[in-house]
């Protein structure tokens, strides 16, 4: 618990409330239906800082079970080709804090956020890690070549996110051009930011 929670928690009279929260609902650690969950996500939503406190949020998607968990204490998950600006990964070596959520939008509609510390892992250390053989092998089965290299989380805190004001929505077949700097594949100037940037 961060001091700002703890402060509001009681100004807004909340601190039982939140108890109740932290006893039943937080872990330290992935839970097996934790890991079960996380092996069926094929996307997640990652917030980082840098050393200043300057906040990013991203989003990250690939196969189902794209994020790997090799024990309870720790995940990892593969950083695709982007658009070169690396601004999480970038924060992750000013500051390794680092939030995690994945939200099932499509069949149980329940989240989970995981935060920890993360650490980034070239593909040629990720064998020197002692990760299972099975992991490894899933790993180069369903990867391939697309990561171009990984980031590990050590597990600080993992609890739910409610579903109340989760909406339930309906999974689409897309085609995914991965890695490609095909314009029109990305998005291209879809904000028109061009036109806006003044001189």
């Amino acid at each position: 618990m961060s001091r700002g929670e703890h402060l509001l928690q009681e100004q807004y009279g909340k601190t039982k409330r939140a108890s109740s929260f932290y006893e039943n609902q937080m872990l330290n650690y992935l839970n097996n239906k934790m890991t079960d969950f996380i092996s069926k996500q094929g996307m997640m939503f990652v917030a980082t800082a840098d050393s200043n406190g300057h906040c990013d949020a991203s989003f990250r998607a690939g196969s189902t079970g794209f994020v790997r968990v090799i024990d309870d204490k720790t995940i990892i998950y593969p950083e695709y080709k982007g658009n070169g600006v690396m601004a999480s990964l970038g924060n992750i070596i000013e500051n390794p804090h680092i939030g995690l959520m994945f939200i099932d939008f499509f069949e149980n509609n329940i989240g989970l956020h995981v935060n920890g510390k993360a650490a980034i892992i070239e593909n040629s250390h990720l064998c020197s890690f002692n990760i299972p053989e099975e992991i490894i092998d899933d790993i180069e089965e369903k990867e391939g070549n697309k990561p171009e290299r990984w980031v590990m989380v050590k597990v600080d805190e993992a609890y739910i996110h409610c579903s109340k004001h989760i909406p339930k929505l309906q999974q689409m077949n897309k085609e995914i051009y991965w890695g490609t700097d095909d314009e029109k594949q990305k998005g291209g100037d879809f904000f028109k930011t061009k036109q806006s940037m003044k001189l």
